[in-house]
């Protein structure tokens, strides 16, 4: 899979919270991809050495939207938290205060 295996970062209040106290980073991942996969993605995307992957996927959704309130099914997610090696960080995650 390679590094399509990584759709984006996940920006969110939480996951800022986590990459700074944890050094956990977010990350949106396909479907079928295996936490080896994705640790591989991180490792070659980022060079950073990956400890810890743990990942949560989340059901799709059915939400009524529009005018005429037509019930539209969200495709289900995957999220992966990646815990680096004691020292590492990813740039994209570091907020000036």
């Amino acid at each position: 899979m390679g590094t399509y295996t990584i759709k984006k970062p996940v920006l969110t209040e939480k996951s800022m919270m986590i990459a700074q106290k944890k050094r956990g980073f977010t990350f949106l991942v396909e479907l079928s991809a295996t936490k080896g996969q994705i640790a591989e993605a991180i490792e070659k995307a980022f060079d950073v050495n990956v400890l810890r992957v743990r990942t949560v996927t989340t059901t799709g959704k059915v939400k009524r939207r529009g005018a005429k309130r037509v019930s539209v099914a969200l495709p289900k997610k995957k999220k992966a938290i990646v815990t680096l090696k004691e020292g590492q960080s990813i740039s994209l995650f570091d907020v000036q205060k």
